[in-house]
């Protein structure tokens, strides 16, 4: 097959940010919601019970993932959370830029973190703190609230680590790479 002409090239490397940055855009507004949602049904702290494991519930999380750092008298951590989100977007962009065109699980994963990162910095500039809703439990023991914005996260990184450690060569490339 002759190599594609410049046009046809550019085209299909802007078809990997389209699909980053929709994908992207699809879970912020998603997160946001459902946010939404919690906040305009739920008092901060109010907990509704919807099966023997599963609550929703409405909390402020200030710290990580999970509840890490999670500490109202701590101010330095909003800047360390907004510089570690501007570092993901950075991060983001070099490995989309540097990424073969086949490699759309790649972008998928890229778009899950990117879109999970931004969901949550929005909060951090609104509230200074993170909205969680999604609690599970067992036998009195519960698993960190969480939120949309974090099942991307978790679900991009593992699918961009998988395709970064996956060894080279094991998906064919394909004549409609992105």
């Amino acid at each position: 097959m002759p190599p594609l002409c410049g046009r046809v090239e550019a085209i299909i490397r802007i078809m990997r940010y389209i699909l980053i940055f929709g994908l992207s855009a699809l879970l912020v507004a998603l997160d946001q919601f459902s946010k939404h949602l919690v906040t305009a049904s739920l008092a901060l702290h109010e907990t509704v019970p919807m099966t023997g494991f599963f609550s929703l519930v409405h909390v402020l999380n200030r710290g990580a993932a999970f509840g890490f750092l999670n500490d109202p008298d701590m101010t330095w951590q909003f800047w360390l959370f907004l510089g570690a989100t501007l570092l993901a977007v950075i991060v983001v962009w070099i490995i989309a830029r540097s990424a073969a065109s086949h490699e759309r699980f790649l972008f998928i994963g890229l778009g899950c973190i990117l879109g999970g990162a931004i969901g949550n910095l929005i909060d951090r500039i609104r509230f200074r703190a993170v909205i969680d809703f999604l609690d599970f439990h067992l036998a009195g023991m519960h698993w960190p609230a969480f939120n949309v914005a974090d099942i991307a996260i978790c679900i991009g990184a593992g699918v961009v680590a998988l395709q970064l450690l996956r060894p080279k060569g094991t998906f064919p490339k394909s004549e409609n790479s992105i």
